[in-house]
């Protein structure tokens, strides 16, 4: 019989959010799977916790997680932890979950801290429905195509965000979804120096280029509002269809994506924006 994987949330920030279950979980399994065995240690330590350690990270997740899989088909137990969170969204874990799932090994889930549904609870923006889009891509092409496709997204959007990288996001998003779109910015949640900025995204970037950032971020973005179809021309839409062309979004991705937002004819856009601009 096979043994079980336990994903185990840690803390953000605040070893005190640590659960009594997550501690005795990490006590009762055969080993501990980390993304830095390092940052793990501390936390064993707090809890007077002594278990062997293998790192399971982004670069040796495939190797790594064979070695976990063989062990525990051979009856071992493993707690997976990452740095801080939930393992296996947005960190490691994915894949060694989904091969558990299809070498029949149970996985259990020790439930715990995750920082973007704290970000979202303290926004104050609507929380019914939301995505999570993790941290978008370095290269800004391919950034921008992202935030191009969310264009017309009216869920309430989550991103992660290191502090370096801050102040280029904001500009991208501004140009995105504009600089009046509402935002809360929620920096190094559970810790010390947690700070909640609600704003516009346009206020952000102002009082970021006054304010260095520092931290991790999570960024609660509004989304798009419906706009009534009977407000928007068949000359706007077109405009709107050429932005997005010119960001690199595909012609018909582009018209059938302003169509869903508009309510405009999706082949009367395509026909105008090919033809060119409607007198």
């Amino acid at each position: 019989m096979s043994g079980t994987l336990y994903l185990v949330a840690t803390p953000i920030g605040n070893l005190g959010d640590f659960s009594p279950r997550a501690a005795e979980t990490l006590q009762s399994v055969d080993f501990i799977a980390a993304e830095d065995t390092r940052v793990s240690l501390k936390l064993l330590n707090r809890f007077g916790i002594k278990k062997s350690m293998v790192s399971y990270h982004e670069h040796n997740h495939v190797s790594a997680g064979q070695s976990i899989l063989r062990r525990l088909l051979a009856g071992e137990s493993c707690a997976l932890v990452t740095d801080a969170g939930m393992p296996a969204v947005s960190d490691p874990g994915e894949d060694l979950v989904r091969a558990c799932a299809e070498n029949g090994v149970p996985v259990t889930v020790i439930p715990g801290c995750c920082a973007a549904v704290c970000a979202l609870a303290a926004s104050g923006l609507p929380t019914g429905r939301f995505t999570f889009e993790g941290f978008l891509a370095v290269n800004r092409k391919s950034r921008r195509e992202h935030l191009q496709s969310l264009r017309g997204e009216e869920r309430t959007m989550l991103f992660h965000e290191a502090p370096h990288k801050l102040r280029t996001t904001l500009d991208d998003l501004a140009d995105a979804f504009g600089p009046e779109r509402p935002v809360a910015l929620c920096r190094e949640m559970t810790k010390l120096h947690e700070e909640i900025l609600r704003t516009t995204l346009g206020g952000a970037q102002e009082h970021y280029r006054e304010n260095t950032p520092k931290g991790e971020y999570v960024l609660v973005v509004a989304g798009a509002k419906r706009p009534d179809p009977t407000s928007v021309t068949l000359e706007e839409g077109v405009d709107l269809v050429l932005k997005m062309r010119e960001a690199g979004t595909r012609m018909k991705d582009a018209v059938r994506q302003v169509a869903e937002d508009t309510g405009l004819s999706r082949n009367e856009l395509y026909h105008a924006a090919v033809g060119g601009r409607p007198e």
